[in-house]
């Protein structure tokens, strides 16, 4: 994996393909990145979520034959309400939007969908793919905890994943590695730990947080961003049997 020197603007996050580079490719299996739009502390971006997302996207589809989608920008980001910038769509909206994508692409001979998801509040992703065994259009979700224990494991991730749940070591080393540009300053000073938030979906993120950090950004760093990144991209080859193996 190279190093964050060069690697590329946001710009290039997003597709470019023309329609005959997609014909010529006959990708059966589709990526789509699916981030959010919500607070990150004072030092990381709104768009964080989904910047990450499409960075993993990208990244596996430069390894793999795979169509990669633009990204799914705004989802389920209630938790964050208060927070000036942060916009949310119902789940019943994240479930539609999804399901009428996987029904596109089936249109044009592409049956089998990976869902590269980066926001832990986007619930509902998990009945969309759980309702489509059986059904037309093969689904993933990506990726797992599993996933992202080993890529933890491997990059030398000191915080739990508990601990570690918005801003932290994790999130802030991936763009201090992919997107370095876009980490303001401040997450060296900014740790905040709250394990004990057992009402997170009734109260909401404020009852926890002041800054809207969870977790230790100070342990943050380049390296561990693409060690993560690399270990995730690994990880999603165990996927592609699955969904591209006859139904």
């Amino acid at each position: 994996m190279s190093g964050s020197s060069t690697r590329p603007p946001a710009s290039d996050l997003l597709p470019m393909d023309t329609t005959e580079e997609v014909r010529a490719r006959q990708a059966g299996v589709a990526v789509l990145p699916i981030g959010s739009f919500e607070q990150h502390g004072a030092y990381l971006p709104l768009a964080t979520d989904t910047v990450i997302a499409c960075t993993i996207a990208r990244e596996i589809a430069a390894e793999y034959p795979v169509h990669l989608l633009p990204p799914l920008t705004f989802s389920c980001s209630h938790e964050h309400t208060g927070w000036p910038g942060t916009v949310s769509i119902s789940a019943a909206t994240l479930y539609a939007v999804v399901r009428d994508i996987a029904d596109s692409l089936r249109r044009s001979g592409i049956h089998a969908l990976v869902l590269v998801n980066a926001h832990g509040g986007n619930y509902v992703l998990r009945n969309v793919v759980q309702e489509s065994v059986g059904g037309e259009t093969r689904m993933a979700l990506f990726p797992g905890p599993v996933d992202w224990d080993r890529a933890r494991v491997r990059a030398g991730v000191q915080t739990s994943s508990h601990s570690d749940m918005h801003a932290g070591e994790v999130e802030t080393s991936m763009l201090l590695h992919a997107h370095p540009d876009m980490v303001r300053p401040g997450y060296e000073t900014s740790d905040c730990l709250a394990d004990d938030r057992d009402h997170l979906l009734t109260l909401g993120m404020r009852a926890y947080t002041e800054s809207g950090v969870i977790g230790r950004p100070s342990l943050a760093s380049a390296g561990k961003g693409a060690e993560l990144l690399a270990g995730l991209v690994e990880t999603f080859g165990k996927y592609l049997p699955l969904l591209t193996r006859e139904m």
